[in-house]
């Protein structure tokens, strides 16, 4: 059944577009605090948010509800996805909420919910706060001395870059690395360089003068370019790239190359296999990962598990089988010994501990594999289902039976914006090119 409110990825849309409104937001604060308060304590809620300018009125609309049905609410400032998981399990919060549409421009919006533990909410659980959200709300609030308050949390920046910095093996640090860092204008830009400078780095930083419209502007984990012209001219040992909220992270060599979520899961993978740290017997990924992958980690004997593209389906087959390593091509990678959700810093910093310890350059220590050739194209759309048309159907029934069993088609619709991914992989490259062409083409005829 279809939501009215909740996607892949909490709700996200337009800031004062047709979902994403301080109505709305604030009946998602008395909603969610009326399903979590629980008991005779006061039940409390941490938020979190990025840079964008609509956060300051979707945090007022949030803190309004939350205080309203009596929770309390601790204020955390701008902070990543994954600190605010991790903030919600150490200040034994009942709920925690994260403000951001990620690596979407400025005006997009989002609220994402994680629980006492630091997960995020399951559908069942997003289903039920849909329609409480949709009830009389009114009759339901507190009263008195049990209305809530807010707080502001000075300490918590802290509280995020202490953890970050014990993630790193013991007697490894960062002295003598050049690290260029790409905050995205976004929600790490005070945390990331603070966290790498303390283990020892020379750090830069760019995109880290965020003005509320400039987060992930021709910078960010999406836009790598302005990362690359840095590492090359700095001669930097590495470039990161966080997007809006750090929960992704994209990786520069020191010869200015992209190194994309699957070698970088690779890396991890390999590494704490021979540690005797790996848990699973390999790792777990979408859809969207490379068949190279699959084959190199067949060829170390490990597995490779597929998902449904988003990292929550990622993380609940993680949890679900018992594995530790985990992520997307795009660069979630989820590490489950030390977060809950994709964490682009505490990811970052494993990969720059394999290349000290092995002394060797990123280059060196990333490529681990060859990619299949692999083609990705996003068509944007208006509205309407065109993946149901019948004459894209009968061109996607032709590509398949082209690929055969020469290679893989994964055709999605994004749960995030309005665009239709479509993948296709393969030994033969002048093949995938034509499948994915022919598709795009044909869709973009219909939409």
């Amino acid at each position: 059944m279809a939501r009215k409110y909740f996607g892949t990825d909490g709700i996200r849309g337009l800031a004062n577009g047709s979902k994403l409104t301080p109505e709305l937001a604030m009946r998602v604060g008395m909603a969610a605090g009326l399903k979590f308060v629980n008991g005779d304590h006061r039940n409390r809620v941490v938020i979190g948010k990025d840079t964008r300018r609509s956060g300051y009125m979707i945090e007022s609309a949030l803190t309004a509800g939350f205080t309203a049905v009596g929770m309390d609410v601790y204020l955390l400032g701008p902070m990543p996805t994954p600190a605010v998981a991790m903030l919600t399990r150490s200040l034994r919060a009942d709920l925690g909420v994260m403000i951001s549409a990620s690596h979407n421009p400025f005006d997009d919006n989002g609220i994402k919910l994680f629980r006492h533990d630091g997960f995020k909410l399951s559908d069942a659980l997003e289903n039920e706060i849909e329609d409480l959200m949709d009830s009389d709300l009114l009759s339901q609030l507190s009263r008195g001395q049990n209305i809530g308050r807010a707080h502001r949390d000075e300490a918590a920046q802290t509280r995020y870059i202490e953890y970050a910095k014990r993630t790193l093996p013991k007697n490894i640090d960062l002295t003598g690395l050049r690290v260029v860092l790409d905050c995205a204008n976004g929600a790490a830009y005070k945390v990331a360089p603070v966290a790498l400078w303390e283990l020892g780095a020379e750090v830069f930083t760019i995109g880290d003068k965020p003005d509320g419209f400039n987060i992930n502007d021709k910078v960010g984990s999406t836009a790598p370019d302005a990362l690359i012209g840095k590492v090359r001219e700095l001669r930097a040992d590495i470039g990161i790239a966080l997007d809006g909220d750090a929960d992704r992270v994209i990786i520069v060599d020191e010869k200015g190359e992209i190194v994309d979520g699957d070698q970088f899961m690779a890396v991890i993978a390999e590494s704490w296999h021979r540690r005797g740290e790996l848990r699973g017997g390999g790792l777990v990924a979408t859809v969207m990962s490379n068949l190279g992958l699959e084959r190199y980690l067949g060829g170390l004997g490990l597995t490779l598990e597929r998902t449904q593209v988003g990292d929550r389906y990622v993380l609940e087959t993680m949890r679900a089988k018992g594995f530790n390593v985990g992520g997307e091509q795009s660069g979630h990678i989820i590490l489950s010994d030390f977060t809950t959700t994709g964490d682009g810093l505490i990811a970052a910093l494993q990969l720059m501990a394999v290349a000290k310890m092995a002394g060797k350059p990123i280059s060196a220590v990333c490529q681990r594999f060859e990619k299949v050739p692999q083609l990705l194209q996003s068509i944007r759309f208006k509205e309407g289902k065109p993946l149901e048309n019948k004459l894209v159907q009968q061109v996607i029934k032709e590509a398949e039976a082209r690929l055969a069993q020469k290679g893989r088609l994964v055709i999605r619709v994004s749960g995030t914006e309005p665009v239709i991914r479509v993948m296709a992989e393969g030994d033969d490259e002048s093949l995938v090119t034509s499948v994915v062409e022919d598709i795009a083409a044909t869709i973009k005829k219909v939409a």
